[in-house]
This record gives C-alpha cells, structure tokens and sequence, in this order.
C-alpha cells in the first residue's frame, strides 16, 4: 500500500509520513509539483497526498494531469485555506476528495484508507478487463473454481469446430455469455452472432422470427422479411430455451440442421444458409425426448457436444470477484463512488443459496448500489431476506427469520464491530463480552 505525499511544507510533510508510516503505509515524499511528478514516472502509487499552493504548481491542475496519466491512482487533495470553488473544480478534475489542513486532521487516515480501498478496486477491475481482451471473450468470464474452469475448458476446445453446442445449466448461470465467447473464439468471429429465446414467442411469430416469410404468406405481412437464420449466414445462431420450442417447429429445425436449407413461411423454394448452432437449455432434454416432450433425433442433433454450466452454489468462491465486478460496474453507471463490498454485506452474499444463480447476484447488486448512500455496499442495501441469512457452523446456508435470535444477535455483532471500525477488541469492549467470545463467533461465522 504505497502512497506519495506532495508537499513543501517539510514539517507538515515529515509529521503526515510519519503518521500514515504507523498505519502500515509505504510513504514517499515529494516537495514540488515536478518532482512529484517524475516520482510518479518512476514508481508505482496508489494514493497520493497532494498540496494545493505548491512552488511550482496548482495542486488543483495537478490532480487533472495526474489523473489523465494515472486514471486508477487516487488523489486527496490539501489546502491550508478552505475554498469552495477549488473543491469544486479538484473533484471534477479527479480528486477523491478534498481537505482543509487543521481542520480535517481526524478525517485523514479514513479517508486514505477508503481512497486505497477504491485504487484497489479499480486495479481488480483493471485486470479484469485488461484479461478480457475483448468483451465476448472467454477471458471475460469472471470466476476461477473448478467448475467454471472446466465449462470454459471444455467450451474453448468446441469453439474451434462447427460442431452444435448444447448448453444446460440453471436459469441466470450465463449461458448466453458463454455461446458469445464461443462464437467469438471460432473461425466465424467476424460474421454475426444472433439470439432468439424460443419461449418468448408464439409458434407462428417464433418461425416467421426463425425462418422469415414472404409478403401476403398472413395478414400483416406487407413484404418479404428475413429470418434469424439468413441474418446468421454464415455466423452463429443461439437458441436459448429450445426446450421450449414448438414440436412443429423442432421438426423444421432438424431438417436444416440436416440439410442446411428451409422453406420461408409462403415460400415454395428452399433457401441455403450456412450457420452453426449453439442452443441452451434449463430442462433436462434427455429426459424430456425419453418422455416424447421433445424429438429425440433433434436432441442428438443438438447435443453433438453438451457442456453443463455449474451453478453459483456450486462455486462461491468465484462470489466475491463477481460482487466486486457488478458493484464497479453500476457505481460507474449510475456515476456513484462505491468503492467495495463490507465485510458484513460480503458474509450475506456469501451465505445466499443464490436460486437465480449470476442473473440474481447481479440484479442484487444493481439494486444495492441504487440504495447505497455510502462508500462501500452494506447490508441495510441489501433485500430483506438476504439480511436475514446467516452461515453456521457446517458452512451450510440458512434462512432465519428477522425474529430468529441466533440471526439477531449476529446482525447486532456486526453493526458493533463496524461501529468499531473493524477493531475486534473494541467491539467486544462495547458489546461487554470476553475478546475470546467475540473471535469464537467470528470464526463460527467464517470471518
């Protein structure tokens, strides 16, 4: 945790370093503007500790060039004199934030430590994106437990083929974000990739959506349309929901599944297209075509090769990165400064069973930044029952209602501890329990 404190001011400086040096911080000084700036050049900083009135620079000017350079570094901003329209202007240029030396001496050390806590986050973010690549890529899949490794695994090596892909899994597991990456790491990444959800459509709207009509094949049907399949040529259609496919039309997509031709809706000559097939499912198909629910020939067809995608449950791990993904995300849509996730807010996200798999956790989250009026997420932004849920011993989730005394007495535990700052023996001093009672229960709680 490296920070750089621009100052000419040697006295205020040495005691500011000496300060943050008793807080864990790696400090560095600077006492001009130019030598500030070349220290940037040279090394690697999180936060900087920035004078407005320096001899050879506006610290107000500073923050904007500093931050078109470094956008991921932190700037708090300092002034001896309080003005209002140079805080203004410091945070348009970037500035985490603002203040006047002497009177904001007590704000300092937390408002270093949530500025390190955002430079961290963005730096997560950072990586995340530079990984990516691109934004369909498989690199772009968050998560690195064993399960979603091996879904992306075993997706990367189809993806080279033309082979039909079915995806199964829960509903919100994100397979639409895995045929993306498929079609984007295949030979027809240049040529488009389209989706249809077979469920949203009646039979009739579903095949002229699928395979087009031509003018007056119905009533409303003016002039020729094109089809999902033709504005596919040569790419990739995903189907998600095909379980929910019409049986009529499940026929009509195993014969260009065969044969790479179909009939428009009021055509009497077959049209030749060129595409391949992702489909998804959340039903077991395997069992539905046994059962004469869908053709079993077509579910061959599809599942030349079948790849289940793990729920979340089955990989919390990859929870957190996810959070942190989704809260930097919406902060930056909705023009927030929500810097991370508390540890309090973090155990109930963990201890969800997540029926709605990635889907919920990132309406979840979307929601929770709407409602956060703080720096980081917290519990009170989170729904009612996710507030409720706690994590005994076992590492089993469970559900406990508001009048739960176990959930309860957590809930208390844990505004305390925050009230305390984090200081564990603190905390127990103002909930008036042994420190060794406290630890126990952390423990007990996973944290």
């Amino acid at each position: 945790m490296s920070i750089l404190i621009i100052d000419d001011e040697t006295g205020l400086r040495g005691l500011l370093a000496r300060i943050l040096r008793l807080e864990g911080y790696e400090v560095a000084e600077a006492g001009t503007g130019r030598e500030g700036v070349k220290m940037l050049e040279k090394s690697e900083y999180e936060v900087v500790l920035c004078d407005v009135k320096l001899p050879d620079a506006n610290g107000v000017a500073l923050v904007a060039e500093i931050k078109s350079k470094y956008p991921y570094l932190e700037v708090i901003l300092l002034t001896a004199y309080g003005n209002i329209a140079d805080g203004v202007q410091a945070i348009k240029n970037g500035a985490f934030d603002y203040l006047i030396k002497g009177d904001d001496n007590e704000r300092i050390i937390p408002l270093v430590s949530r500025a390190f806590e955002k430079a961290h986050l963005q730096q997560r973010i950072r990586q995340l994106e530079k990984s990516a690549g691109n934004r369909y890529g498989f690199d772009n899949i968050i998560g690195d437990s064993p399960a979603v490794r091996g879904a992306i695994d075993l997706a990367k090596q189809v993806s080279s083929t033309d082979a039909s892909v079915l995806l199964t899994g829960e509903t919100g597991t994100g397979k639409e974000v895995f045929a993306s990456a498929i079609h984007a790491a295949s030979p027809r990444k240049g040529k488009a990739f389209v989706a249809v959800n077979c469920s949203a459509f009646s039979r009739e709207i579903l095949e002229s959506e699928l395979f087009g009509h031509r003018a007056g094949a119905f009533t409303g049907a003016v002039k020729d349309k094109k089809g999902l399949f033709e504005e596919a040529h040569e790419g990739t259609l995903f189907l998600d929901e095909i379980g929910d496919m019409p049986p009529e039309l499940q026929s009509k997509l195993l014969r260009v599944l065969e044969t790479g031709a179909f009939l428009k809706v009021g055509d009497t000559k077959p049209t030749q297209v060129n595409v391949r097939i992702i489909a998804a499912t959340n039903r077991e198909l395997k069992r539905e075509s046994e059962s004469g629910h869908f053709r079993p020939d077509l579910y061959y067809r599809l599942s030349v090769f079948e790849i289940r995608l793990p729920s979340l449950r089955e990989r919390t791990k990859d929870i957190e990165p996810l959070a942190l993904y989704f809260t930097a995300h919406f902060s930056q849509k909705m023009g927030k400064r929500i810097t991370g996730i508390s540890p309090e807010c973090l155990t109930c996200l963990l201890a969800h069973d997540w029926p709605g798999n990635v889907r919920e956790l990132r309406n979840i989250i979307e929601r929770a930044v709407i409602l956060e009026t703080g720096e980081r997420l917290s519990v009170n932004s989170l729904p009612l029952e996710l507030q409720q849920t706690t994590q005994p011993v076992g590492g089993k989730p469970a559900h406990l209602s508001a009048f739960d005394l176990a959930a309860a007495e957590k809930l208390h535990i844990l505004k305390v501890l925050k009230h305390a700052g984090g200081n564990k023996s603190e905390a127990a001093r103002l909930l008036n329990i042994a420190p060794a009672t406290l630890y126990r229960k952390l423990q007990e709680w996973g944290m």
